[in-house]
């Protein structure tokens, strides 16, 4: 995970540092003289006896609230190492590869959506007819997961849409066409598969905040993003049009209608991730796969963390 999820978290960071910063910085002595010592006035344009401002009177930046109230709202309690609960979320505060922000902190969606860049893998058993709910598809030399059905075998072990196979049992799949990897997945023993993968390397996630009226700003149609509203959340963090939804907060919505789409987006908490695919790629990627196949084979549950 990057060091900061959105924005937001690195204009909030940035201010509580400096704050911090500033409290430890001792204040120049004054000279002993015989009489008071006077007053120094404030730098010029800085109002106040701080240099920094503090929550309260940060307030509202870019349309999301940040009074002290509602970033300790917002703080959520970190998994300690020993992987005991109740240390409360601090500003610079680590885990794991990764940093706790001070607006979005540990939110369980970004951890459901993390892509990680290392390599995994995963064993595989046959379901009593035989299969693993996979089915794959060659791209530029590689093999990529088209399809992971709900309910399977692949899907219970944490495989996704865009997961990109490496091996089949110890063999390099580097040029294999989707047949080949397909007949290997077939002639492989039912009680043991052994796959190494990479998360999916085509997609990438973007964190964003709602805000006051409950919208990140962009528009999307048939699951692809066509427009962004001018200083949303979403143009700020990055997001780009010309990009198919695959999942949010870690949840793959392939293949849903918009409307289904649309009551995720609703129901998700303040703080979303966006997992997105180039047009190009996803419209590559999912060739010759009817929509009512992609809505009742694909599986949409919620990844557990």
């Amino acid at each position: 995970m990057s060091l900061y999820p959105s924005l937001e978290d690195l204009k909030v960071d940035k201010v509580i540092k400096a704050q911090a910063q500033f409290s430890q910085t001792p204040g120049p002595m004054p000279a002993i003289t015989g009489g008071p010592y006077p007053p120094q006035p404030a730098p010029a344009g800085v109002s106040g006896s701080t240099l920094y401002p503090d929550l309260e009177e940060l307030g509202d930046y870019m349309g999301l609230a940040l009074n002290g109230d509602e970033v300790q709202r917002d703080l959520a309690l970190v998994p300690a190492a020993d992987g005991q609960v109740g240390v409360p979320v601090g500003y610079g505060v680590g885990y794991g590869v990764g940093m706790v922000q001070p607006v979005t902190g540990a939110d369980v969606g970004i951890r459901r959506a993390d892509i990680r860049p290392g390599l995994r893998e995963i064993i595989l058993c046959k379901d009593q007819d035989g299969r693993v709910g996979l089915r794959l598809r060659a791209i530029d030399n590689g093999v990529f997961l088209q399809l992971v059905q709900a309910n399977s075998p692949a899907a219970l072990a944490g495989l996704r849409f865009g997961d990109q196979v490496l091996q089949i049992n110890g063999q390099n799949c580097a040029g294999w066409s989707a047949d080949k990897s397909h007949k290997a997945l077939k002639a492989a023993a039912e009680t043991r598969i052994e796959l190494v993968v990479r998360d999916r390397p085509f997609q990438r996630t973007v964190t964003m905040h709602k805000d006051s009226t409950g919208h990140v700003g962009f528009i999307y149609k048939s699951g692809k993003i066509t427009s962004l509203a001018k200083d949303g959340s979403a143009a700020r963090n990055g997001l780009l049009v010309e990009h198919y939804i695959c999942e949010v907060n870690g949840q793959n919505v392939i293949g849903l209608k918009d409307a289904q789409i649309k009551d995720i987006l609703t129901t998700s908490p303040s703080a979303m991730t966006i997992t997105v695919m180039p047009k190009f790629i996803y419209e590559h990627m999912i060739k010759r796969m009817s929509t009512g196949l992609l809505r009742s084979a694909m599986d949409h549950s919620v990844p557990e963390v």
